[in-house]
């Protein structure tokens, strides 16, 4: 299984712009659709809505590829 990480830069990004964001889907119509298919878990359970909100810590798996949402280090260098 491929692993992403990827640096969340608000409080939460939604579940069909995650998939954009990294590459898993082309486009957001894509995204809403795969979602909708049934093929994307949140944290180990099916996820149907298409704009969850995902906050860090939390890891999506599509197709064999696991996201790690993390938090974005702040301006200053340090985490949070």
């Amino acid at each position: 299984m491929s692993a992403i990480e990827f640096a969340l830069r608000g409080d939460y990004i939604t579940l069909d712009a995650l998939l954009k964001a990294t590459g898993l889907a082309e486009s957001g119509g894509r995204a809403k659709a795969l979602v909708a298919a049934g093929l994307v878990q949140v944290d180990g359970q099916q996820e149907l809505r298409k704009t969850c909100k995902l906050r860090a810590g939390q890891v999506v798996v599509l197709a064999g590829t696991r996201i790690r949402i993390a938090a974005a280090p702040s301006a200053n260098g340090n985490p949070g």
